[in-house]
């Protein structure tokens, strides 16, 4: 049995979540089941789940293969930073427009973009009092 250690350690805030549910968050947020990033990662889905569980603790060549899948930080996945937009979750429809925005040539990417920019500064000339 491993000795304790005796070292005074700085106690670690990382919030209530744990990694496991930093890893179903950051999976939905994708819009991935289980089985798609077992299928990105390469291994099973109820590796997935365990992890997703916390009964499993990956190892640091597992952590790279989550963040490279999830397409997200170390830290983020380690619970180090905050995620993007402060932690709320993104709208699935809006993320899967914008990656085919990403798909289409740069030419007609800028004449989508200066159209919704037109459009956002008409909506916030309304809301103005």
């Amino acid at each position: 049995m491993p000795k304790k250690s005796k070292l005074k350690l700085i106690p670690l805030n990382l919030g209530t979540e744990t990694l496991g549910q930093r890893i179903a968050r950051f999976r939905k947020a994708k819009g991935l089941t289980q089985i798609a990033l077992a299928n990105k990662i390469g291994i099973t889905q109820s590796l997935i789940t365990d992890y997703e569980k916390d009964k499993l603790r990956p190892h640091p060549e597992m952590l790279i293969r989550f963040t490279m899948a999830l397409e997200v930080s170390a830290d983020e996945l380690l619970g180090l930073t905050k995620m993007k937009n402060n932690g709320d979750k993104l709208n699935l429809r809006i993320l899967r427009r914008l990656e085919k925005i990403e798909n289409i040539p740069p030419f007609k990417q800028k004449v989508l973009l200066t159209t919704i920019d037109t459009f956002l500064k008409g909506v916030e000339c309304q809301s103005e009092p």
